[in-house]
């Protein structure tokens, strides 16, 4: 039995927020708390309330101001000495650093914090920590190394009847089961975080769960139509809470599907629209991604050329390598492979 999913990261002035709380709200409550705690020089009120700015700021994309604001977070919370304040603003920092791309960084921060969280006796941020160590190493695509960081904070999160992170560990091990092939358990670990999401009154983690899904409709089941249908229900959730990295991962799944359904000049649209997105947050891992879909989505529609396409992989190729993503510069390796092999399709008619 779960509770309602709750948000540990809105803390202090700002616990009575929701997980579910428009990201715009959230801001504007944060940065109200923020000048409030700022003038009364409550040190650990300031980093409570600049933790709630940077999150908040993250999640709408607007990476600056981010960084800005988890850095101002964590010298608050160091001047007041608590330490479980300071695990909580280098958490976000890592996540941010993931979130652009510099995964070492990521784990860099994320460690400190998994040991502040510990030093501190924050059972919970120290958890969220590890959690985003997990979640950097299955991204870089270790997955041997975290697949057992995954089942155990499953197991922890399961016993403490904590909604959230079951959700969030269960679609992690979905999604290596879903990048080694086994798709039938990733969609029966997707489909049970989405119930579970669903019933904790978990929007947000109920939107990835959906993705997922989608994806394995896709890819396995070949229901393009299907797969679209779920996509535009998790995207209007993603809309109402302005989950803007949420939202721009979700289209770019939504290009994925009518690529593999042959809707090359939708695909085009598709990766093209949501590279733009992924720009504008500066999330450089989806903008690589979108990068690789749309080079293959050229090729197919005969518009870029076989040494064109493999000069733009190999680049690709380089830009993973530099990264970490080891599961994409594998995908990145496959294109290159089929590549001379590969006739541009007919495309279809324009809707």
């Amino acid at each position: 039995m779960y509770a309602n999913a709750f948000a540990p990261e809105y803390q202090g002035a700002l616990n009575s927020l929701s997980v579910n709380s428009s990201l715009t709200d959230v801001l504007r409550a944060a940065s109200e708390q923020l000048r409030i705690a700022e003038a009364s020089g409550d040190r650990r009120e300031v980093a409570r309330a600049g933790l709630g700015v940077a999150e908040a700021r993250r999640r709408l994309g607007q990476v600056a101001e981010a960084d800005a604001a988890w850095k101002a977070s964590y010298r608050a919370a160091r001047a007041a000495d608590d330490l479980g304040a300071m695990a909580w603003a280098m958490w976000s920092g890592g996540t941010l650093a993931r979130q652009r791309g510099a995964l070492p960084l990521a784990r860099r921060l994320l460690t400190l914090a998994a040991d502040l969280g510990k030093r501190g006796d924050d059972v919970v941020a120290r958890g969220y920590s590890l959690a985003g160590l997990a979640e950097t190493g299955r991204i870089q695509g270790d997955y041997q190394a975290v697949g057992r960081l995954h089942e155990q904070l499953l197991a922890e999160a399961r016993k403490r009847g904590e909604a959230r992170h079951t959700v969030w560990a269960l679609e992690g091990i979905a999604q290596i089961h879903r990048n080694t092939g086994d798709f039938d358990r990733a969609l029966a670990l997707f489909e049970e975080a989405a119930e579970i999401a669903r019933n904790a009154d978990d929007r947000r983690g109920w939107a990835w769960a959906q993705r997922g899904i989608a994806d394995i409709v896709s890819v396995r089941d070949g229901d393009a139509d299907r797969a679209l249908s779920i996509l535009e229900k998790a995207e209007r959730a993603c809309r109402r809470m302005n989950l803007t990295s949420a939202l721009a991962y979700n289209h770019k799944m939504r290009a994925n599907v009518l690529f593999r359904a042959r809707r090359y000049r939708q695909a085009k649209r598709g990766y093209e629209e949501t590279l733009a997105e992924f720009r504008a947050i500066d999330e450089l891992r989806g903008q690589a991604l979108c990068r690789l879909g749309l080079a293959k989505t050229l090729h197919r529609l005969g518009q870029r050329g076989p040494e064109e396409t493999a000069a733009e992989l190999r680049e690709l190729r380089t830009l993973f390598q530099r990264i970490g993503l080891h599961h994409a510069r594998a995908m990145t390796d496959k294109a290159l492979a089929e590549l001379p092999t590969t006739a541009p399709a007919p495309a279809e008619a324009a809707p």
